[in-house]
């Protein structure tokens, strides 16, 4: 039996720190994150389930352009336990409609 020879080890990769350049920096400045930027989705649902006669579930749909389960998580997830606002349902003439606070 003859010995293989010891293969020759990597040396480590240097992590180098990415500058920032001035674009990014700019591009950071440039998005404001105070509540006088664009709403957000979750804003448009808040605002939609606060009218009069609340939503159903294809108006929420059409404000924010999410797919049925995904507006479903948002009611259960963000707005309930995330803002704890209270979601009321009431089954209006075969239409579910949602809306925050008690069902008149």
């Amino acid at each position: 039996m003859t010995k293989q020879a010891a293969k020759p080890t990597k040396s480590p990769r240097k992590r180098v720190a990415h500058k920032r350049t001035a674009t990014s920096a700019s591009k950071d400045a440039a998005t404001p994150k105070s509540a006088a930027s664009a709403p957000s989705k979750l804003d448009c649902l808040e605002r939609a389930l606060r009218t009069k006669n609340g939503a159903t579930i294809p108006d929420l749909m059409e404000a924010t352009g999410w797919q049925s389960h995904s507006v479903r998580g948002a009611l259960a997830g963000a707005l309930k336990r995330g803002r704890g606002l209270e979601i009321t349902s009431e089954k209006i003439n075969g239409e579910r409609r949602y809306r925050i606070g008690s069902a008149k």
